[in-house]
């Protein structure tokens, strides 16, 4: 590993190869990624029984955007449940505080 300016380069291994990767991250959080990368691929190989690395690569990319798009779309609904809430919430405190004068 070595810094260049705010970036640093970090060896990892990703599907069987070793890669250097240039990222401004923390060098540990860049090797959890691609662990986590390479333990996605792996379970795309081993439950497929593909052999062809960059298919095993096409089809976990696939799934973690899949599981992306769903973590975002729950986020969203959640943001407006808790805005929905709060403003709920703000009404009928206003409206209590109202009820007092």
């Amino acid at each position: 590993m070595t810094e260049e300016g705010s970036r640093q380069t970090v060896k990892v291994r990703i599907a069987g190869e070793e890669h250097h990767l240039r990222s401004a991250a923390d060098p540990e959080y860049t090797r959890e990624c691609a662990a986590f990368l390479d333990e996605k691929i792996r379970e795309i190989r081993d439950a497929s029984g593909l052999i062809e690395n960059h298919r095993a690569v096409i089809l976990a990319a696939l799934s973690l955007v899949d599981e992306y798009l769903q973590a975002n779309t729950e986020l969203e609904q959640l943001r407006r449940e808790v805005s929905s809430r709060s403003t709920n919430l703000v009404r009928r405190i206003e409206e209590g505080l109202a009820g007092l004068e």
